[in-house]
């Protein structure tokens, strides 16, 4: 038997699958690491924690085929996006915590910047609205903030990556500091119209060019590894959400997935055409392979499952994420709660950094049930602000089905409710682990593990559609109490 080892680093835990030939997972492993919150709207890892759960969790999978790294075929890894980290070069050691893409404490820079006029020319080279979302003020305030770190960087003698580029390069000791496209246009330094990183962006923001990695398709030799025992070649990395749609094989212009982890992330294939939004979503780079770069436009939200994090950590009215999907059935339906889960501000199509959540319409009727119902409607509510986005930007060229995939993807009453806001089907795939599929399929497909787009498209399979059953009337109330409730939320 070989397999390909998919390495899938998310925002709570660090993942490893192994699949089969036939694309199947076989094995896998999972540990969640600690989320750091130094005070309101800020989020950190420690990058060691990361660097340990994804070595430990390669290991634990290892162990399931007796230990055996020679029947490893190559790796592929995904990885949560926008996430920044800095290490000394000749150390490998991390100067500061990850800052996760969560984190808002560069919105009043990002701010400024706004006001002298730097956004258009920021949305016009890199696709992405001027955000901390992104990596490259992050990049800077570390800079700004650890003492030395800004002669350092200059000297050349510190690097930076996203997660995909520092496990690569913990990965091979030391010898590769790479990275593909797709990761590389979520900075906010990477033209993706000319495919190289920016140098005026790079001055604006006042970092090194000679700290970023070198971009590659996603489909490439990133290097090999052998801290499992044997060399095993990297051949495969994405972000999560392309890495999903690569997964979900949305190859087609038009198609769109829906990927509902800790945030929610909605992206439509829009093939060789870089389209930039009229309405506040992303362009943004969907896979790059041969050298041909595929777009996408890009809604982004910060919360869906890590609202239902909150109710299980936070307010600790559940104690496991599945039952807010039996407390929702428990509800009072004719008792109406809407939660805008702003945490740490809301994403796509408002991009206010600063708002924070809140609940309308609470009694004394209101209780656990009532507010783990409010909780899950509100990742289909924000779904359907992007998607109305998205018609207004391309009117004609969406497809009407979505596919769906993430850990909420499992809560049947999720997926029908989805469907009853969208007014449209919701499919979900029979292999619900797509965004590791996707770093496993680009890896076993330069290998020659794996079949090329068009057959592996086709070995996709349906588990489940959702189809609408609510009422047109009903549809339209439920909208607009939620855009009544975003008016008076916005900061």
């Amino acid at each position: 038997m070989k397999y390909i080892l998919s390495i899938d680093q998310g925002t709570t835990s660090s993942r490893a699958i192994l699949f089969d030939k036939n694309m199947q997972p076989v094995a896998t492993a999972q540990q969640e690491f600690k989320q750091i919150f130094p005070a309101s709207g800020l989020v950190e890892h420690d990058p060691e924690e990361i660097w340990q759960s994804t070595v430990d969790t390669c290991n634990a999978v290892l162990d399931k085929i007796s230990g055996n790294s020679k029947d490893i075929i190559a790796i592929g890894i995904t990885n949560q996006r926008e996430t920044t980290i800095i290490w000394d070069k000749d150390t490998g050691k991390p100067i500061y915590n990850a800052i996760v893409w969560q984190d808002r404490r560069t919105s009043d820079y990002c701010q400024k910047l706004k006001s002298i006029g730097h956004e258009p020319v920021i949305i016009e080279k890199t696709g992405l609205l001027l955000d901390p979302y992104f990596s490259a003020s992050k990049i800077k305030w570390i800079l700004d903030n650890v003492k030395g770190a800004k002669e350092k960087a200059t000297e050349g003698k510190l690097l930076f990556g996203t997660v995909d580029c520092f496990l690569l390069w913990r990965l091979t000791e030391g010898r590769s500091h790479k990275t593909d496209a797709t990761n590389a246009s979520r900075t906010m330094l990477y033209n993706i119209k000319d495919g190289h990183w920016d140098n005026d962006l790079c001055s604006l923001f006042e970092i090194p060019v000679n700290m970023l990695p070198e971009v590659m398709d996603c489909a490439a030799d990133f290097g090999n590894t052998s801290i499992f025992g044997h060399k095993i070649p990297i051949f495969g990395i994405a972000g999560d959400q392309q890495a999903a749609t690569i997964g979900q094989a949305c190859f087609e212009p038009g198609m769109m997935k829906s990927t509902y982890g800790t945030g929610c992330f909605a992206l439509l294939n829009t093939g060789s055409e870089l389209i930039h939004s009229k309405n506040r979503l992303l362009s943004t780079i969907a896979y790059q392979l041969d050298g041909k770069v595929t777009y996408a436009l890009e809604g982004s939200i910060f919360i869906a499952g890590a609202v239902v994090q909150w109710l299980r950590d936070g307010l600790k009215i559940i104690e496991h994420a599945s039952d807010a999907d039996t407390l929702a059935q428990q509800s009072d339906q004719l008792h109406k709660l809407i939660m805008v889960p702003a945490f740490t501000g809301l994403g796509a199509p408002y991009w206010d950094a600063n708002c924070r959540g809140a609940i309308y319409g609470l009694t004394r009727n209101s209780g656990p049930a009532e507010f783990s119902r409010a909780a899950l409607e509100s990742v289909a509510y924000q779904t359907c602000d992007l998607l109305e986005a998205m018609k207004k930007d391309i009117p004609h060229d969406i497809k009407t089905t979505l596919r769906v995939d993430g850990g909420m993807t499992s809560s049947n009453w999720t997926m029908q409710f989805l469907a009853d806001m969208l007014n449209a089907p919701i499919d979900r795939p029979a292999n619900t682990e797509t965004t590791a599929l996707g770093a496993a399929w680009l890896a076993g497909m330069r290998a020659g593990f794996y079949p090329n787009h068009d057959e592996f498209a086709k070995k996709w399979q349906l588990e489940k559609r959702f189809i609408s059953r609510m009422e047109p009337a009903e549809r339209d109330k439920n909208y607009c109490a939620w855009q009544d409730a975003i008016k008076r939320t916005l900061s």
